[in-house]
């Protein structure tokens, strides 16, 4: 299992600086720490801008020839969390290769994550999977993987992270070489970095109520509905009110399948909805939310009035 760090301590890159090389991956080979893979990252880093990784004979990887494509964060879906729950996702995507490039080796390292900053090279935050990918072999230069992105919002994530995160994947080949030696020959470590894979939405779960009365009501009177909009705060780890919020207040008859929307409102300060309509017939009354960009959509259950 990878070790987990909510912000990379020097470039998206990664979460290599912040990961041990995982007892499935890693075979009878060593346990690398963050500190240790953090030295390949660094050597990277310090590479970039150099043509085609030419400073190798300065101690330096070299340019890995692995790109990915075809990148699918959970479906194509938002990524919704709660307050307290695991959040688990697939990841799924293609890597194309250097026949020479063995996926299952012992010392090869290789994951999509989503990130927020500027870059894949000056991130911000870093979400990635709690265990490496697995990926079959489709011809000598590809293969298909399967990954995951874990979130865990009771310690991982604040309420600024709702919203957009990019995708970036990268690879490295230690190609036998101990990153925990004074000896590691980094001309000889192999690396791949990629941005602009896609992106994903992070969501903040939520929740909408109703309640008409009263129950049962006249034919011609006055029925007030109320409900409440509320979503994860992921800070106080609490359902929080969300407030200014349109809201549809929608009803469909008891003969019916179908909601039609008959106003729409908007939500108090403290996520409170409040209207009243006039009883016609009997029916379910509920609130819907078309949501946001921080936010998903959410339907109330139907609550049934009793016209007489």
């Amino acid at each position: 299992m990878r070790i987990r760090a909510t912000v990379a301590a020097v470039s998206g890159a990664l979460a290599l600086s912040a990961v041990a090389v995982p007892a499935a991956q890693a075979g009878d080979s060593p346990s690398y720490s963050k500190a240790d893979v953090q030295k390949a990252v660094q050597a990277v880093q310090s590479a970039s801008g150099k043509s085609a990784f030419a400073a190798a004979a300065e101690g330096e990887p070299y340019a890995l020839d692995l790109s990915f494509s075809g990148v699918k964060i959970n479906n194509g879906k938002p990524i919704v969390a709660g307050i307290a729950n695991q959040v688990t996702v697939p990841v799924t995507y293609t890597v194309t290769h250097a026949a020479d490039i063995d996926l299952d080796a012992s010392d090869f390292l290789m994951d999509v994550e989503i990130y927020r900053g500027a870059s894949y090279a000056e991130v911000d935050k870093t979400l990635f999977g709690d265990d490496w990918p697995t990926c079959t072999a489709t011809s000598s230069t590809t293969a298909t993987c399967k990954g995951t992105i874990d979130v865990y919002p009771d310690f991982e994530l604040v309420n600024a992270d709702a919203g957009t995160w990019k995708a970036g994947g990268y690879a490295i080949d230690l190609n036998g070489e101990d990153p925990t030696s004074e000896d590691v020959d980094w001309s000889k470590v192999g690396y791949a970095e990629q941005d602009g894979l896609g992106s994903t939405k992070l969501q903040r779960y939520s929740k909408l109520t109703v309640n008409a009365s009263p129950e049962p009501v006249t034919k011609g009177k006055t029925i007030t509905v109320t409900g409440k909009l509320s979503r994860a705060n992921w800070e106080t780890h609490k359902y929080a009110g969300y407030a200014t919020q349109s809201v549809k207040l929608q009803f469909r008859k008891k003969t019916s399948s179908t909601y039609t929307t008959v106003k729409t409102i908007k939500s108090n300060s403290t996520g409170n909805l409040s209207t009243t309509v006039t009883a016609s017939a009997d029916g379910y009354f509920r609130y819907s939310f078309a949501g946001t960009t921080t936010t998903p959509a959410v339907n109330a259950a139907g609550d049934f009035v009793d016209v007489r």
